[in-house]
């Protein structure tokens, strides 16, 4: 088996399901690649539309697993584990191949054996329109990915996105895979899981990106709001500062003093409304510092 796509998924039957469609879909030979799909434990009808869509497809190898502990990083080391591939493509459940998908990340590993990650480009849906009120440098946060029109390698510190993203599975003979403290579970917005690990691959090897490996990630309506895009910067506060094991009386206050002079300045742009959104953020991504800074230093 040349190569695995895992899906992990939780409580999106519809969307996991319209993934594997995509790619039996490919234009990539059967027998080269398995889907394995990993359900995190969800409390929707996941197991059954899987295994029928498994029996639609009966020339295809699609692998329903279940992994009982919650915690996307739980479900994507499960992956690996499960793997008989010598490359494993990440898909979101959420998420659409283009139909020569596989062939291209593919081609990238065997472009170099020092390649040891590649990602592709990632195209939203919207389910609704995109809000205006998005500052660009945040759109990122929507899993918006569309960095070069050619195939390069990625220097630090940009990374590829989880929607999109392939390790060569040997990587991880060497080194730890997904950091299970990071990473969402159930419905939080705990992240940076991503960046922690290819951060470490980095430093043995090289990190791709490709336009040609294309998906479509689909943007539900509620994570349109304002409400969610705050929660999601407030998260990733949290996530960074436990990513880099932010910890120490310092370091917190330093955080406090740049949180005050953020909501002074937020203050002053009240009243106009691209200002105080793009400060707001800061806002919210300096308090989630603070919080996953204490709770690094209760860890001691």
């Amino acid at each position: 088996m040349r190569v695995t796509v895992a899906i992990c998924t939780y409580n999106r039957a519809n969307d996991a399901v319209e993934a594997v469609r995509s790619l039996v879909r490919q234009d990539y030979s059967r027998d080269e690649f398995e889907i394995v799909v990993i359900d995190n434990n969800s409390k929707d009808n996941t197991r059954e539309i899987i295994l029928r869509a498994a029996d639609e497809h009966e020339g295809y190898t699609i692998r329903y697993v279940l992994e009982e502990k919650q915690g996307l990083s739980v479900a994507r080391n499960r992956a690996i584990r499960e793997a008989s591939g010598k490359y494993i493509l990440f898909l979101d459940d959420d998420a659409i191949a283009c139909r020569d998908w596989i062939k291209q990340i593919v081609s990238v590993f065997e472009m170099d054996k020092r390649i040891g990650c590649v990602g592709g480009k990632i195209d939203p849906i919207w389910e609704v329109p995109e809000p205006m009120w998005i500052p660009r440098e945040n759109r990122s946060l929507f899993t918006i990915l569309d960095f070069s029109d050619e195939v390069t390698e990625m220097k630090s510190p940009y990374i590829p996105f989880g929607a999109n993203v392939a390790f060569r599975v040997s990587v991880f003979e060497e080194m730890a895979p997904f950091r299970e403290d990071l990473g969402r579970v159930g419905n939080n917005l705990l992240s940076s899981e991503e960046s922690e690990l290819i951060g470490r691959i980095r430093t043995k090897y090289k990190i791709y990106y490709t336009p040609y490996g294309a998906v479509e990630h689909k943007v539900a309506k509620e994570r349109t709001t304002k409400n969610w895009f705050l929660r999601r910067i407030y998260w990733q506060g949290v996530s960074d500062a436990i990513r880099d094991q932010d910890r120490g009386l310092v370091r917190t206050a330093k955080h406090g003093i740049k949180l005050a002079q953020g909501i002074t300045t937020a203050l002053i742009y009240i009243f106009n409304t691209d200002r105080f959104t793009r400060q707001l953020a800061k806002v919210c991504y300096r308090n989630g510092m603070i919080v996953g800074s204490l709770r690094q230093n209760s860890k001691g």
